[in-house]
């Protein structure tokens, strides 16, 4: 079992930066998969970006690539997800997701993942 918190969430403006965290709880967070994800107001929940249970390998979704940077830190049981370079498109909801995973695998779809945060509000400015 494994629960999620995120933080860093706020307002800022357009070209400003952000940096959101999610704690996870649990002795084996080491062994999850991690993942980001955004829900915008009316829209269906988007992939953002994951990170392996090794950290070795990332991916983004186009959106983001080259302006979000996920990282994590096994021995605080914390993933990262630094934001630059935000946009007003970027406002969302956003989300951390945990995988239970024997390989390190990165995962893009929701139905991959096993366990989800509450949420962070971002909301950028023009």
């Amino acid at each position: 079992q494994v629960q999620l918190v995120e933080s860093g969430g706020g307002l800022v403006q357009a070209g400003g930066s952000l940096r959101l965290s999610c704690a996870a709880s649990g002795r084996t967070f080491s062994r999850y998969d991690m993942g980001w994800f955004r829900q915008a107001p009316g829209k269906e929940r988007e992939f953002v970006a994951a990170i392996t249970w090794t950290g070795g390998r990332t991916y983004y979704a186009d959106s983001v690539k080259g302006r979000f940077t996920i990282n994590r830190d096994n021995a605080n049981n914390t993933v990262y997800l630094q934001m630059n370079s935000l946009k007003p498109e970027d406002t969302a909801a956003y989300y951390c997701a945990a995988a239970a995973s024997s390989f390190a695998s990165i995962k893009v779809r929701m139905g991959n993942y096993d366990y989800w945060g509450q949420g962070t509000q971002v909301t950028v400015s023009s």
